[in-house]
């Protein structure tokens, strides 16, 4: 696999690289991030092998991200309309204005002006919700956006960290009124996460969505830099709170070093090889502060777990889900009682055996 294996988004004829590179870390504005010239490199040897993926958004740095990226399309004429381009709208960035940010209409378009502003676009590929707002009716938002893309201002629609119920509902709302639709969603996906196999991924794969997962390292701790021999004693959480891995999952880290160990490879390329190559995602984003993370990230595209690889830890990371999705695993056991079906065995469930046994 390589960068330029490009796939198509969904059930659009978006062509994006497997793995799409996340700019949070542009900007040093925050203290942890990279400066405007090492974002610059990173960003040059992404698009340098082929990438064509970048995704950003407003809040990134309080909007330096968005800037920096735009500064490299300014410096380098020719490069914007090669890459699908993504930035996503919520937060407010105009304190004591409330209508500064949020997914209502003038939210929305203000949001957006700004953003094309800092990238130096007149349009953006890809236009991220970036997270659940409960109190805005979905019909107002979804027909915000479908005028943007009538207006030439943003190409393709995605939600990220959005409820699979609201995902269905927008996608309907959409259909209903023929307006444009959900092309991908975004959410957290790894080994030490994989709670969005119980409602997020179904609702994706069965609506024809692409997946987009972030923080496949699960905030460096599958990077080889930890393991229960070396726990973790300072990280930087989505939540900003610093939560160490439990036992559990140090199992899940171990192991992953174990395999990076046995085919030559960073335990960071084994984590995102399995992300990406699971079922419903189309592009893993992969970020990176400095050049030497960026380059061990990239040598996902090198390797390729074996069947048994990829069964240890599937089975050492395995989720618990929540009704009905707990139950739902079950099912086709339950429906076929131990036949095969379209190349699928499925063995008889205790279950039926004990019913029947009961006449």
């Amino acid at each position: 696999m390589s960068l330029d294996s490009y796939v198509t988004l969904g059930q659009s004829g978006l062509r994006v690289s497997p793995f799409t590179l996340g700019t949070m870390t542009f900007g040093e504005d925050f203290g942890w991030g990279s400066s405007p010239e090492v974002s610059a490199d990173i960003l040059a040897a992404y698009l340098d092998r082929g990438g064509n993926s970048i995704d950003t958004a407003n809040l990134y740095t309080a909007g330096h991200s968005e800037r920096i990226i735009g500064d490299y399309f300014a410096a380098h004429p020719g490069v914007r309309d090669g890459v699908v381009l993504g930035t996503k709208f919520f937060c407010n960035l105009r304190p004591g204005d409330p209508n500064g940010g949020g997914i209502g209409r003038k939210a929305i378009i203000q949001q957006l002006e700004n953003s094309l502003r800092r990238l130096r676009t007149d349009y953006v590929d890809m236009y991220w919700v970036h997270n659940y707002d409960g109190y805005m009716p979905i019909e107002e938002t979804m027909r915000t956006l479908d005028d943007l893309v009538t207006a030439g201002k943003i190409r393709y629609v995605g939600l990220s960290d959005v409820p699979a119920w609201k995902v269905a509902e927008a996608v309907v709302t959409a259909k209903f009124r023929s307006w444009v639709s959900v092309t991908a969603m975004q959410l957290e996906y790894s080994l030490l996460e994989r709670t969005s196999e119980g409602e997020m991924i179904p609702a994706a794969r069965e609506l024809g969505i692409g997946v987009m997962p972030w923080s496949p390292l699960k905030n460096g701790f599958l990077s080889g830099k930890y393991s229960s021999g070396q726990p973790a004693t300072s990280a930087r959480g989505n939540n900003g709170f610093f939560q160490p891995p439990t036992t559990a999952e140090y199992e899940v880290i171990d192991a992953v070093n174990e395999i990076a160990k046995e085919i030559g490879a960073s335990s960071a390329a084994v984590a995102l090889s399995w992300v990406q190559g699971r079922p419903g995602v189309t592009s893993t984003i992969i970020g990176a502060r400095t050049m030497e993370q960026f380059r061990s990230n990239i040598t996902a595209l090198d390797i390729t777990l074996s069947p048994e690889q990829r069964a240890r830890l599937d089975k050492l990371s395995e989720p618990k889900l929540a009704f009905p999705a707990s139950a739902n695993r079950h099912a086709p056991a339950l429906e076929f009682g131990g036949m095969t079906v379209d190349g699928v065995t499925y063995p008889a469930h205790p279950a039926v055996g004990a019913a029947s046994d009961q006449r």
